[in-house]
């Protein structure tokens, strides 16, 4: 397991991490979000030892991470860190090599992953004649080709197109059943519910919520109401100061409300008013999740989007 315990660094003025802490475990995959700036990457860097925190450390196995547990981990940095004018397969072989493959094992990992990645044709291509869809997959091929037993991706799939997110999900998920531990970054928060079981949510530095997506999800409190009254332009509604209107789009509102809502009393309401073609009732999405983690609480003055 990889355990993030008590960071904090700062760079000068600004604080970058500010006493995060979590922990991922092997076969899961944990989704790392929070705002730009919020320490994610910092978070990253220190795992891998390229930023040395001011306080706290990172363990893995229960042990303090060195070089030799580092060499077993595979990362993915938001800026590439590969050679533009080196060829593919060569440069898959040269940095499996720096994780102790013997040359005969890089270069057959090397031509592996590039044919699960889609990319067997493009091994002799150097880096800079591919498109950047293809660049990221290559980013992670050289993460995955000594077989590592963490993946650190940060934001993997910036910039790739559906089925570069198909493919690159489905080797993640692989990755998960075969007991990998994986931690990756993202913005893109409806594809991390798709993907990830675990969430950490990391704000001025400090980690403000953490967990499995659906226990996370029963735990918050709040709950959504889609509601749709035929003809109604949702002017049922009007008056209903205690309600949080998320959104409003001709006869459907979006509701926020409170776990303990009465919802027999909202629904008799919506049938006065008219035909109900539609009462969904469910938790809130991840980025509704989020927005309640690195935001203050909403102001019970009732919000509405049109």
């Amino acid at each position: 397991m990889l355990e993030v315990i008590d960071l904090a660094k700062r760079y000068g003025p600004v604080v970058a991490l500010d006493g995060a802490t979590f922990s991922a475990r092997p076969g899961r995959i944990v989704g790392f979000l929070g705002p730009n700036g919020a320490g994610k990457t910092t978070t990253m860097r220190c795992i891998f030892g390229l930023a040395r925190p001011d306080r706290g450390e990172v363990r893995w196995k229960g042990q303090p991470v060195d070089r030799a547990a580092r060499l077993g981990f595979g990362y993915m940095p938001e800026q590439r860190g590969l050679y533009p004018r080196m060829r593919v397969a060569e440069q898959l072989s040269y940095f499996a090599q720096q994780h102790g493959l013997s040359g005969r094992d890089a270069n057959a990992a090397a031509t592996r992953w590039l044919d699960r990645m889609g990319l067997g044709d493009r091994a002799k291509a150097k880096l800079e004649e591919l498109s950047h869809g293809n660049q990221q997959r290559v980013q992670l091929a050289v993460a995955l080709a000594h077989d590592p037993e963490l993946l650190v991706l940060d934001e993997p799939f910036s910039g790739l197109d559906p089925l570069g997110i198909a493919t690159m999900t489905e080797v993640v998920n692989e990755r998960a059943q075969a007991g990998v531990g994986v931690v990756f970054s993202s913005h893109q928060l409806d594809l991390v519910e798709d993907v990830c079981e675990d969430v950490v949510i990391i704000a001025r530095g400090q980690i403000v919520a953490a967990g499995a997506i659906d226990e996370l999800k029963a735990r918050s409190g709040r709950r959504h109401l889609e509601v749709e009254v035929a003809g109604s332009d949702g002017a049922w509604l009007d008056g209903g100061g205690d309600l949080t209107i998320l959104q409003r789009s001709g006869d459907r509102v979006k509701l926020l409300v409170p776990e303990d809502v009465d919802l027999d009393a909202l629904l008799a309401r919506a049938r006065a008013a008219g035909e109900v073609r539609t009462f969904a009732y469910q938790p809130p999405k991840l980025s509704e999740l989020f927005m309640e983690a690195v935001t203050p609480a909403p102001s019970p003055v009732m919000a509405e989007t049109r």
